[in-house]
Formats: C-alpha cells, structure tokens, sequence
C-alpha cells in the first residue's frame, strides 16, 4: 500500500509526490541510463534517452513482479540542468507514456558528468512491492 505524504498547508507538487509511506518489499533499481538492453544509446537526444532509462527501470522492476505504480522513489541526474527544464514539457509525455499518472518522490540533481560518455540523464529508482493479502 502506497500513502502520499503532503501536509495540509503546502501547495501540491506538479509532477511529484513530497513524501510516500510504503509496507512491502523494497526493490532498488541502480542508475539506468538511455540505453537498451544491449547496452547501446539508440539516441543522443534527453528526452529519448530519459524515456530509455524509465523503460529500462520498469524492465528491472518486472522481474520481481513490480510495475511503475509501486515507485516511491526517483532520482534523475542530469548532465545540464537547462536542458532539462527545456525539454519538459515532452519529458512530461514520455514519463506519462511510460510510468502513467503515478507521481513519487522526486529530486533532480544536475552533475558534472555520467559514466557512460554520451549519457545525458542517469535515473535511479526505489519501489516497494506490497505484501500479499493475509489468506482466509
């Protein structure tokens, strides 16, 4: 079961959660890049590499039976902030057509560099898979 933490006073986040609380199985995703899964960019562009690196996520969550609705968590590291906030708009439908409706904590951070030399966002995720009902 996922809860959104946003208190009373504060005015809603655009595309973000303030704060989630969980119970389940933690599921940490390590930073994925825009690549696919041959490890190859298909794109130099940001908005295409971030939905690669949001595709790849939901493919690692996959395997514990997770789906982007169990997200709580993303960090994005960006290699130029403008960049970022230019290509909003279209990064909001790429990370709708991917993740859905479904707003989790978020930060942004812009660095100096990423480890693979034509990355230009890497995305970390951490999801919580609810714990099954208690059987009758």
């Amino acid at each position: 079961m996922l809860i959104s933490l946003q208190p009373p006073d504060w005015a809603p986040p655009k595309g973000y959660a303030n704060g989630i609380a969980a119970r389940g199985t933690l599921l940490f995703v390590g930073g994925q890049v825009g690549w696919n899964a041959q490890q190859q960019f298909e794109s130099d562009a940001f908005v295409a590499q971030a939905r690669q690196a949001l595709e790849n996520i939901v493919a690692v969550l996959s395997q514990a039976g997770a789906r982007p609705e169990h997200v709580v968590r993303l960090t994005w590291y960006v290699v130029d902030r403008d960049e970022y906030l230019a290509n909003a708009a279209a990064l909001g439908v790429a990370y709708r057509d991917v993740m859905g409706r479904h707003y989790p904590a978020m930060a942004a951070v812009q660095v100096v560099a990423l480890m693979e030399a034509r990355a230009r966002v890497e995305i970390e995720a951490t999801a919580v898979l609810p714990d099954p009902p208690p059987s009758a």
